[in-house]
């Protein structure tokens, strides 16, 4: 068994990168004059995939909870991102909607997206990313 040290259990529980990640992102961001956060993205980047799908559908794809999914939406609703339209076959369903600003976000914010995320992988190999991905599916699976 692997004996962590403490400060090394440390930046594994705070989340040491994926924090670090969502810095660069949001500096990156802001500095192309682009207002959202990462999650915000993600959930903008599920809509870019496949438009007009309801919250449960975003839950889903993004792993977020109910009512951290629907701050989110508030917030990229509030900034004219995307709006809520009622399912035209069962009206107690809004399907969410990307509007012509969120759709523009698209190209641009992908770009820096990917920009990102190719520094970040830089000097790893394919097989070192391979193992990465195992140990932590590993991980949370454990964890579940």
């Amino acid at each position: 068994m692997v004996q962590l040290q403490n400060d090394e259990l440390f930046d594994i529980l705070v989340g040491k990168i994926s924090a670090t990640i969502n810095r660069t992102f949001l500096r990156t961001f802001t500095a192309e004059g682009i207002d959202i956060s990462i999650e915000q993205w993600t959930v903008l980047a599920c809509l870019w995939n496949k438009d007009k799908v309801t919250q449960q559908t975003l839950c889903s794809l993004t792993a977020k909870d109910k009512p951290s999914m629907t701050r989110l939406i508030d917030k990229l609703e509030r900034s004219n991102l995307v709006t809520r339209v009622s399912d035209h076959n069962d009206r107690r369903i809004n399907l969410i909607h990307l509007t012509n600003k969120g759709c523009a976000l698209e190209q641009k914010s992908t770009e820096l997206v990917q920009k990102i995320v190719s520094k970040a992988l830089n000097n790893i190999t394919d097989e070192e990313l391979n193992i990465s991905r195992t140990v932590l599916k590993k991980i949370i699976t454990n964890l579940l």
